[in-house]
């Protein structure tokens, strides 16, 4: 007795011959996100706060959080009944925005020197609370430097007086406007323009800088989070959350530069994500001073998958390998992973960097040294 197995028919073909598939284990149905996970920017009745026309660089990190936070925080107070202002620091944000006459903006939006931005937005909500509308929230917004720098004894300022704000920091770690100078949120060994690749130690000291988000903890205030442009669920998640709340907020969004840092332009969701996976940007909430929740590592990488990516640490690896300034990184790393418990899931396996066999990284971001970015 014999038997024929009949084939299995084969997937029918779309019009123009393609073959569609669909994805299995996801979070979706048909081809389609169920819309529980959607991202607020993929409903049509997204806000767009931050409008085409802007002259931001291509791949421009910034550009990207912005527009995320100011729609998620539009969408929140509308939600809530109300509307949103925003007072935006002097810098990258506010340059290519706003060049004059025009604006990309579609929202009350107000202009302050470099670093004011909390003093004026404390100045908006005390105006709008003379006048009985609670209805409209604040938000102050600015990059690194005139958040880290110039506006943090401003900013301290308003965490202390408990003003309703969410202030919210893009984080492209230098003056990328005026140059890219050395901000106080440069990373070591980092090049900048005052931070040059020469010397016995080149690139930026180890040992100098602010870790704000700390310090906004230290002001035990109602809300502190990190978040970056690789997850932008998560950064709408904590913006919506932050405008839940009220009292002095603050939000820190790690936004890589192209133009600074010396990557390609169509490298900044994955450098972001390389940040975080290799501990060196840990992402967390804290509310009045604790640490509330984290955002594990899912696949440990070494820090040098994420610094080979970048000219401005270029000089690590030529002409030869600065293993002494890698190691030093990588120590930051690990000791942000151990301080925040970002390796705590028994399913998170680490894949350091093996110097002797050159095993490369499991999320094959790890460039060949050999074609590492080389010095403008």
């Amino acid at each position: 007795m014999t038997t024929t197995s009949t084939p299995a028919p084969a997937p029918p073909l779309q019009p123009g011959g393609r073959v569609r598939f669909y994805q299995v284990g996801s979070f979706a149905v048909g081809n389609r996100l169920l819309p529980e996970v959607r991202s607020l920017q993929s409903s049509r009745e997204r806000h767009n706060t931050l409008t085409s026309g802007h002259r931001a660089c291509q791949g421009c990190g910034e550009a990207l959080g912005a527009r995320y936070v100011l729609d998620a925080a539009s969408a929140a107070a509308a939600g809530a009944g109300g509307s949103l202002v925003t007072v935006n620091a002097t810098g990258c944000l506010e340059v290519f925005s706003s060049p004059y006459p025009e604006s990309a903006w579609r929202l009350p939006w107000l202009h302050s020197l470099f670093g004011n931005a909390p003093a004026v937005a404390t100045g908006v909500a005390a105006g709008l609370k003379a006048k009985g509308r609670e209805d409209i929230r604040v938000v102050a917004q600015g990059g690194d430097g005139g958040t880290v720098d110039i506006g943090f004894g401003c900013l301290s300022g308003m965490f202390e007086r408990g003003d309703d704000i969410l202030y919210v920091c893009y984080d492209n770690q230098a003056y990328m406007n005026t140059g890219v100078q050395r901000s106080g949120a440069t990373p070591p060994a980092a090049r900048t323009a005052t931070t040059q690749a020469v010397g016995d130690t080149p690139g930026n000291v180890f040992g100098q800088g602010k870790d704000v988000p700390r310090i906004a903890m230290a002001h035990e205030i109602p809300y502190v989070a990190t978040a970056t442009v690789a997850d932008l669920h998560d950064l709408e998640r904590k913006v919506a959350y932050a405008m839940g709340l009220h009292g002095p907020r603050y939000i820190h969004v790690f936004v890589p530069c192209p133009l600074g840092w010396g990557s390609k332009s169509s490298y900044t969701v994955r450098i972001a994500r390389l940040a975080v996976e290799s501990g060196l940007f840990p992402v967390f909430e804290a509310e009045h001073g604790e640490v509330t929740g984290v955002s594990p590592i899912r696949r440990q990488v070494p820090v040098e998958d994420y610094l080979v990516l970048q000219r401005r640490y270029a000089h690590l690896f030529r002409p030869t390998r600065d293993e002494e300034t890698i190691g030093r990184i990588q120590a930051l790393a690990d000791r942000n992973i151990r301080r925040y418990g970002l390796l705590d899931r028994t399913d998170a396996t680490p894949v350091l960097n093996d110097a002797a066999t050159g095993a490369a990284s499991a999320l094959g971001a790890r460039a060949d040294l050999n074609n590492a970015p080389k010095e403008d």
